[in-house]
């Protein structure tokens, strides 16, 4: 990456100022010649809201927690019981809902 020595002065109006702070506040982008720099090379900054991917990882460890201790239990028993195999069916069909919901999520963004 080249050094930054080029200067850019514009002239804006003290509400296009404040405009430009509150895109700059959802953009999640912490100083405005960043914020200004972003939008005049790529015309777009997305912050996006990675809660549901959490909570989607999260889900994702329980389940794989869940299928050991239920592996476990099957080379120790040398069975495994149907309740078990449900709740891991019940929570791995949540998480296909999570995945499509957050996959439609961000299809819409633009």
């Amino acid at each position: 990456m080249s050094k930054r020595t080029e200067e850019l002065k514009i002239r804006i109006s003290p509400e296009d100022k404040e405009r430009i702070k509150l895109k700059m506040e959802d953009a999640g982008i912490l100083t405005m010649s960043a914020y200004v720099r972003k939008m005049a090379l790529d015309g777009i900054c997305i912050r996006l809201d990675l809660k549901d991917v959490r909570q989607l990882v999260s889900m994702l460890q329980r389940c794989t927690n869940n299928l050991n201790q239920y592996a476990k239990r099957a080379n120790e028993t040398g069975s495994i019981y149907a309740a078990d195999i449900e709740d891991l069916q019940k929570r791995l069909d949540e998480i296909w809902e999570l995945s499509r919901q957050t996959l439609a999520s961000l299809a819409a963004i633009r």
